[in-house]
C-alpha cells in the first residue's frame, strides 16, 4: 500500500502526531479535535486497540478498510470516498479571503455544522490554514489546507452558506488554497464522498480528477 492510499494514518503518526492519541497499530485525533481514526494496516484494522481511545456512543470517522466489526461496534454509515487531485491551472483566487484563527472558531463550526463538509470541531482550525470569506462580521464561506505526510496537503472544509451559494465562492477559495499549496511545493488533493453529487460535480468543474477510492465509514462503540 502506498503512502497516499493510507494518507490519514501517515498524517496522524507524522505531521499531526502531537494532536493524536493511540499506539503503533491505531491513531486518532485527541478529544476536542475531529473524531477521525486510522490504522497502520487497513487490511487488519485493530478495533480492539481503538476501543481504548473511544468513548461509548462516540462516532468515529475512518476509511480504507472493510469487513465485519468485532462485538461492541457497529457501522453507522458506509460509502465510497473519492480521492481527487487537480489537473488544470486555477485562476480567480479569492483575493478578499482572510486567514481564519481562534477568533473565527465558533463561526467556522457553525458554518460547518450547517453545511456538513465533514467532521469539524472548535479545534479544527488548529490542524491547518483555513481561509474564509466574510460578509461584514458573518463567515459565509471557507476552505482549508491541511498538511499531510509525504508533502501532500489536503483541501478540506470547503463549504458555503446556502444564502450565498451560486456566487462562485467555493471555486475562489479552492483556487486560493491551490495557489497557496503550490507556492509551498505541496502536492494538493481532496477527499469527497461519491454520493455527494453536488460536491463531486463542483470538483470536476474545477479541474479535479479521481486518483483513487476507498471505503469510508462512521462507526460507533457501544
Amino acid at each position: 500500500m502506498t503512502l497516499f492510499n493510507n494518507i490519514v494514518w501517515h498524517t496522524l503518526v507524522g505531521p499531526h502526531a502531537r494532536f493524536t492519541v493511540g499506539n503503533h497499530a491505531v491513531r486518532r485525533y485527541a478529544p476536542g479535535y475531529p473524531p477521525v481514526a486510522a490504522f497502520a494496516d487497513p487490511a487488519a484494522p485493530d478495533l480492539h486497540a481503538l476501543a481504548r481511545w473511544v468513548r461509548p456512543g462516540e462516532h468515529i470517522y475512518c476509511d480504507g478498510w472493510a469487513g465485519s466489526l468485532p462485538d461492541g461496534w457497529e457501522i453507522d454509515t458506509e460509502g465510497l470516498m473519492l480521492r481527487m487531485v487537480p489537473q488544470d491551472p486555477f485562476a480567480n483566487a479569492a483575493t478578499e479571503a482572510v486567514l481564519l484563527d481562534a477568533r473565527h472558531a465558533a463561526a467556522a463550526l457553525e458554518l460547518a455544522t450547517l453545511t456538513g463538509p465533514g467532521p469539524f470541531t472548535l479545534k479544527t482550525l488548529e490542524l491547518g490554514e483555513y481561509f474564509g470569506i466574510l460578509d461584514g462580521e458573518r463567515l459565509v464561506a471557507m476552505a482549508g489546507s491541511r498538511p499531510c505526510a509525504g508533502g501532500y496537503s489536503e483541501i478540506t472544509g470547503v463549504c458555503t452558506h446556502p444564502d450565498f451559494s451560486g456566487k462562485g465562492l467555493a471555486r475562489q477559495l479552492v483556487a486560493k488554497i491551490l495557489l497557496h499549496q503550490r507556492r509551498r511545493g505541496d502536492t494538493p488533493f481532496l477527499r469527497v464522498m461519491q454520493d455527494n453529487a453536488a460536491a463531486v460535480r463542483l470538483y470536476h468543474r474545477l479541474g479535479f480528477r479521481v486518483a483513487g477510492t476507498s471505503i469510508a465509514r462512521v462507526i460507533t462503540r457501544h
